[in-house]
């Protein structure tokens, strides 16, 4: 007889543990009908046995629990798509400011530790490069008109030293002419003494 019962129970475990689980598959709204279907007409009530009703309370909190651990994940996976979202958003922030600088670096030229545009870099050179070739021109222009007076003063130089040599060679000459006279006239006076 022993034997009979636990054979019995063992039959009525599996046929409640094989019907929960065929119940678990089903949604809760159907577990619901499924309830409502399968209970009692008590006058105006609806008897519903207590071994369906704590099914139906268990599988629903199985449900609930399974729905909130789906929505616990899904939080949690949001929190790291939101936090993935906020990184990406600053990273695209620094390459933006990134980009600013290099278009503002590559638009302009140090100069002596001064940042300068391109356009009035360009200006500043042309306006010195300007500055030096009038310069050189007016250094040039100097040069030429000294060059032509040194070269007038060189000539008027050359004719003054050929002019002193002409004025010194007829001074010998005239002195040399003017020593014979003085040696003639010597010669005349000792003569004349002696005579």
């Amino acid at each position: 007889m022993r034997f009979f019962t636990k054979a019995l129970a063992f039959i009525f475990l599996l046929s409640f543990s094989v019907s929960q689980a065929q119940d678990a598959t089903k949604t809760i709204d159907e577990q619901f009908t499924e309830v409502i279907e399968g209970s009692n007409n008590y006058q105006q009530f609806k008897v519903i046995e207590k071994v369906k009703m704590n099914r139906l309370q268990q599988n629903a909190k199985a449900r609930i629990d399974v729905l909130q651990t789906e929505i616990e994940n899904l939080k949690s996976e949001m929190n790291k798509q939101q936090t993935a979202a906020s990184k990406v958003s600053a990273d695209l922030e620094k390459i933006q400011l990134t980009l600013a600088e290099t278009e503002e670096e590559k638009d302009s030229i140090n100069f002596f530790g001064i940042q300068m545009s391109k356009g009035s870099y360009q200006t500043m050179m042309w306006s010195i490069i300007g500055l030096l070739l009038l310069g050189l021109v007016f250094f040039i222009y100097k040069f030429r008109s000294s060059n032509v007076l040194t070269k007038e003063a060189q000539h008027k130089l050359d004719e003054t030293e050929v002019e002193f040599d002409e004025y010194r060679r007829k001074a010998l000459e005239k002195e040399q002419k003017l020593g014979r006279q003085l040696q003639d006239e010597r010669n005349k006076a000792l003569k004349s003494a002696k005579g």
